[in-house]
């Protein structure tokens, strides 16, 4: 097995001072700038991955699963049944709605050990088109919205248009179904917009109807 030596920031910057020229100053920014660079753009996909981590799968969603290295389980783009539901090779049926990418990934991987000696699952979400809520009334552009990983109510207002003149900002409400049935949440726009009811600027949740009287 080989080995990888990791090396710091300051290893590079001692390791650049020992062997440039004396009076080589810009090199030495320039080298710097790089790397702060290369750090920046590792914490932006860092970031990235964690939200995909943590995102909730529903109905419709899109995503790729595989198993490295089995010529037989190649990368196969699924959709999710309106059940939240999925069939894949080997392990039948499984459920994936509200579960999150690494549960569903560990999940499969446990299943198929029955068959295949120590599998590594890869699975990624190819398209969030089953996160999505609704903005209705009167916006300038009612109508579905998707939500990637997440939308606030004054981010889907902002979505859909904005208000119209005819709109009751204050009397904005979200429906919102669940097992036990459906429920009303109140928005009022003045209250949120001016800081005195942050709490009202709900995150949404995949089914939420945004209703803009």
């Amino acid at each position: 097995m080989g080995s990888v030596t990791l090396r710091t920031v300051s290893d590079l910057g001692r390791s650049h001072a020992r062997s440039r020229p004396r009076g080589s100053h810009k090199g030495l920014a320039c080298c710097a700038l790089a790397v702060a660079g290369a750090l920046a753009c590792a914490a932006t996909a860092l970031a990235a991955d964690s939200a995909t981590l943590l995102y909730r799968l529903h109905p419709g969603d899109k995503i790729m699963v595989g198993v490295f290295d089995d010529p037989k389980l190649l990368p196969m783009e699924i959709t999710i049944a309106p059940d939240g539901r999925f069939s894949y090779p080997l392990i039948g049926e499984v459920n994936a709605n509200g579960r999150s990418v690494e549960q569903l990934r560990s999940e499969i991987e446990t299943r198929l050990k029955k068959f295949i000696a120590d599998p590594s699952v890869t699975l990624v979400v190819a398209d969030v088109k089953g996160n999505v809520a609704y903005v209705i009334g009167q916006v300038n552009k009612p109508g579905l919205i998707e939500m990637n990983p997440g939308v606030n109510v004054l981010q889907a207002l902002s979505i859909a248009g904005g208000m119209n003149p005819y709109a009751k900002p204050d009397n904005i409400i979200v429906i919102r179904s669940s097992a036990g049935g459906q429920s009303v949440l109140n928005f009022h726009y003045a209250q949120v917009t001016t800081g005195r009811d942050l709490a009202q600027n709900i995150q949404l949740e995949s089914g939420d109807v945004v209703v803009v009287p």
